[in-house]
């Protein structure tokens, strides 16, 4: 059987079938939320859906959310 292309999101997702979209929302976890939350914020940007100062707090948004979580430190 031929894999046809459903279809893309984001402009970078393929999608193999309807099934393939729903697997994908079934079996999100934290990782790949974060991953087609960036995607989507990104995918909008480059279609010129945010004025400048929105591009702004969501670029910023998405560096901190980006970034390993920094181990606390302890005072003793």
């Amino acid at each position: 059987m031929e894999n046809k292309n459903y279809g893309t999101i984001f402009n970078d997702v393929n999608l193999m079938s309807e099934e393939h979209l729903q697997l994908i929302i079934d079996t999100l976890d934290q990782n790949s939320a974060k991953y087609f939350l960036i995607k989507g914020i990104t995918s909008a940007y480059q279609r010129g859906a945010f004025t400048m100062g929105e591009v702004e707090v969501l670029s910023k948004s998405i560096r901190i959310t980006s970034k390993e979580p920094q181990p606390t430190q302890t005072k003793e």
